[in-house]
């Protein structure tokens, strides 16, 4: 594989990856849960929304066995600390 092959070639998104790298190096707003549902391995996505210089931003998130642990904490209308890069 040449040198250009390597820039090319399309990277693996490994999300345990992208969080770590975002707990230890993110950037951090202020956000609004606006819905939660449920996969069909059972686990669960919150639904939220944040502003950056005056855009709106909406994104969802898997999340980890500890945070399920605190169902309020992620429940719709509640504030959650958002990590970008």
């Amino acid at each position: 594989m040449g040198f250009l092959d390597r820039i090319r070639r399309k990277k693996v998104d490994d999300p345990d990856q992208r969080r770590r790298n975002l707990l230890a190096h993110g950037r951090i707003t202020d956000g609004v849960v606006i819905d939660t549902d449920t996969t069909a391995e059972g686990g669960e996505i919150a639904y939220y929304v944040y502003t950056l210089n005056g855009v709106d931003f909406e994104s969802s998130d898997l999340l980890t066995a500890e945070q399920m642990r605190q169902p309020l904490k992620y429940a719709p209308g509640a504030k959650v600390g958002i990590r970008y890069d």
